[in-house]
């Protein structure tokens, strides 16, 4: 881990005291279902959406009973929520055939269920059994290439570059505190650069803004 690194990381402890997982969950079969709906989706409409769903279905046997029509109409309002009801139930399924209903703990498990990436199986695996993994989204992507720790094309590119960076002991927490502050200072549209205690260490700062 590169001292720049963890200078920035202790940064952004300090400025979010409070960084975790946004979306509301129970159990590990609760979050993977509000991570794969939170795709194109804000966590706060998630958290929502979720509130409804798991009022009357919150196991993969009880989805599987639900049915699809119905589980369609209660993720309504969600981005994409025909393919995200079709991705949900088949993931049910074959939890309940292959799992005995329960969420698997490996990377290759996860990945292998309809609607899961590598960010949700990271999500699930960080989140629910604390593995260390990094989950890279937008605001990972987007933050970690502003301050200079990553330069990927790609978010897999990204998150290798951080895993080389961080200790494995901080990934989990890590990409809850590069989130928190894509959210409330680093931005995609106008980011509140000259609020940011980062900002002196920052190269999108310097190359965009101070010297632009």
């Amino acid at each position: 881990m590169t001292r720049r690194a963890e200078k920035i990381l202790d940064m952004l402890a300090e400025l979010y005291p409070d960084a975790a997982c946004a979306l509301e969950h129970r159990n590990p079969f609760e979050l993977l279902v509000a991570t794969i709906l939170s795709a194109q989706c804000t966590d706060a409409r998630v958290n929502i959406i979720t509130k409804r769903l798991f009022a009357q279905a919150a196991t993969a046997a009880a989805i599987i009973e639900l049915g699809e029509d119905r589980l369609r109409q209660l993720i309504h309002g969600c981005g994409l929520h025909n393919n995200k009801a079709a991705n949900i139930m088949a993931a049910c399924r074959m939890l309940q055939q292959q799992h005995g209903g329960q969420v698997p703990r490996t990377r290759e498990e996860l990945e292998a269920l309809p609607g899961v990436g590598r960010k949700t199986a990271s999500v699930v695996l960080s989140t629910a059994f604390g593995q260390p993994a990094i989950a890279v989204d937008t605001h990972v992507f987007r933050v970690s290439k502003r301050l200079g720790l990553a330069d990927g094309i790609n978010p897999e590119k990204t998150e290798q570059q951080l895993m080389k960076i961080f200790p494995r002991h901080r990934w989990a927490h890590s990409h809850h505190l590069l989130i928190f502050h894509g959210r409330n200072l680093c931005m995609a549209r106008k980011p509140l650069c000259g609020q940011c205690p980062l900002k002196a260490m920052c190269d999108y700062y310097r190359e965009s803004v101070k010297d632009g």
